[in-house]
């Protein structure tokens, strides 16, 4: 899968275009982590080209939501990019597969009751990881923040920021680093 393509088709290479780098260098520290465990982990069976192109394309969709701290000056709400991005590679003709990491990496994911109790502007289905291969990315990705690229979080950061959305899905996140680690 050439996922550079549709990066430079969405996120065209021009002279001070700070949200393409910035995206190429959260999805690198996200491919680059998840490239790790599939290294170490050999029983999970992943495919480590497929992996890496469900990192470098998991934010696909941030150019369209409006987060201004992360150079994103779209009209959509930031927690729909995951859902943008799943679109967009469908319509790309890609890997269904690939599109449900996309949808399904905010958090450690989001139930229809979270998103129904929250009113999230999203449609009230599941969006939780269910495949190895969507926990993995969703877990390496919980390690970098956009609003931070130059810091990596540990496992206990990354836990302690996980809890202002709720313990369940910090107990999801250590889960997934007893079994990733």
């Amino acid at each position: 899968m050439n996922y550079q393509a549709i990066i430079d088709k969405y996120y065209p290479e021009e002279e001070g275009d700070a949200l393409r780098r910035l995206l190429l260098k959260h999805s690198r520290q996200v491919a680059d982590r998840c490239l790790t465990i599939v290294a170490k982990h050999t029983e999970l069976q992943l495919d480590p080209s497929f992996i890496e192109a469900a990192a470098m394309l998991h934010d696909i969709g941030i150019r369209w939501c409006h987060a201004p701290s992360i150079l994103c000056h779209g009209t959509e709400h930031y927690i729909r990019h995951g859902l943008i991005g799943a679109e967009l590679l469908r319509r790309e003709g890609c890997d269904e597969a690939l599109a449900r990491i996309c949808e399904r990496h905010t958090g450690t994911g989001l139930t229809r009751q979270q998103i129904e109790r929250q009113q999230l502007p999203l449609p009230p289905k599941d969006f939780v990881p269910e495949t190895i291969a969507e926990q993995v990315v969703c877990y390496a990705d919980k390690f970098y923040s956009k609003s931070h690229p130059d810091r990596i979080l540990t496992v206990e950061e990354t836990a302690q920021s996980l809890e202002r959305f709720g313990h369940e899905g910090v107990e999801t996140f250590l889960a997934w680093a007893a079994r990733f680690e």
